[in-house]
């Protein structure tokens, strides 16, 4: 299985990993390699804990561009 995760570095300097398409799913690290593992480990623990042994039991999130067109008028 795959999922999207989101990484972003905190005021700590600590990098903090969530995984989007799966609520409460997070973890943290001072090193990158050390959160690749942290959070392999973290989904792993979330997908035991909800008893999915398929992907096709997980609601997925999808990312999706949008374009919008605003005229100056209308500001």
């Amino acid at each position: 299985m795959k999922f999207t995760v989101v990484i972003e570095k905190d005021e700590d300097d600590y990098f903090v990993a969530t995984v989007p398409s799966l609520p409460g799913c997070h973890t943290q690290a001072k090193s990158r390699d050390e959160l690749s593992s942290r959070i392999r480990e973290a989904i792993e623990i979330y997908l035991d804990a909800k008893g999915c042994t398929d992907r096709e039991e997980l609601i997925e999130m999808q990312i999706i561009d949008v374009e919008t067109c605003r005229s100056e008028e209308n500001n």
